[in-house]
């Protein structure tokens, strides 16, 4: 199972971005898949995670401000963030669960700074 995220970077406070995985894994077979992330010094968190059902959780944090998306034929798992904080500074993992177990991507970094 591969994992492929991308789209990470610097930006300010306020600004939007953009992350994209690819996954090896049909989307339509996966049991749960989403974001994660770890901040320095920090557990890595559940950022958003959508289930096979379409139930979708955010943390408390991002709502409103955080969008999972998902593009099924193309195997595609999106993160748009917008309003971003300082306290968003994170490297961003992708995620995805299915029945031979969890799969991580190898990540990718943001950093929120003036």
């Amino acid at each position: 199972v591969q994992l492929q995220a991308s789209g990470g970077g610097l930006v300010e406070p306020g600004g939007s971005l953009l992350l994209s995985c690819e996954s090896s894994v049909d989307l339509l077979r996966a049991h749960l898949f989403g974001w994660y992330r770890q901040a320095p010094g920090k557990q890595r968190e559940k950022v958003t995670t959508v289930t096979h059902g379409g139930t979708v959780y955010y943390a408390e944090s991002v709502k409103g401000r955080f969008t999972l998306n998902r593009d099924n034929p193309k195997n595609m798992i999106f993160l748009q963030m917008s309003g971003l904080q300082v306290e968003d500074t994170a490297i961003y993992y992708c995620y995805l669960k299915d029945y031979r177990g969890d799969h991580w991507g190898r990540g990718t970094q943001v950093t929120v700074s003036s």
